[in-house]
């Protein structure tokens, strides 16, 4: 039954035991064990206070990022835009040259037909006055053949001259 009902004595010394036990425990362990918890409270706190800073610092990263990024799109729209103007002015600059050089290739080629056509009419003419004469040869030497009307023709021919 000692083990059901302890004796006050065992208490006694249970409680002494006790005491003595939680003066050494707070005279050399309460202090280091509270230290030892405040710096762990501390750590927290220190770690807790960095992971905001760097969310905080994530978060204007992330801002930094999104501008440059509108900066990049904006300098990429702006370039197109220069690229378009320039390839229109190109495209409108060679049509122009173009329109010119067809312009002076007609010019050229009404010229070179011109002449081409003058040429030919100074021909044709060349051939006409060679083949009037040939005629005119050949009417008169049939004509002449008579010495008498011969002569006629060329004193009514004189005088046709002197009068116009």
């Amino acid at each position: 039954m000692d083990l059901i009902t302890p004796g006050i004595g065992l208490i006694f010394w249970t409680i002494v035991i006790f005491i003595v036990l939680l003066f050494v425990l707070r005279k050399f362990a309460w202090n280091p064990i509270n230290n030892a918890v405040k710096n762990r409270e501390n750590s927290i706190r220190s770690a807790l206070k960095a992971a905001d800073k760097a969310k905080q610092e994530m978060e204007k990263l992330k801002a930094d990022n999104e501008r440059i990024l509108q900066d990049a799109r904006n300098e990429r729209d702006a370039i197109m835009k220069e690229a378009r103007d320039v390839k229109e002015q190109f495209i409108a600059e060679a049509k122009e040259k173009a329109d010119e050089e067809t312009k002076k290739m007609i010019k050229m080629a009404r010229q070179n037909i011109e002449n081409e056509k003058a040429s030919a009419i100074s021909e044709i003419k060349d051939q006409v006055a060679r083949l009037s004469v040939e005629i005119a040869e050949k009417i008169l030497r049939e004509q002449l053949k008579d010495e008498q009307e011969g002569r006629e023709l060329v004193d009514r021919l004189l005088k046709e001259i002197k009068l116009n």
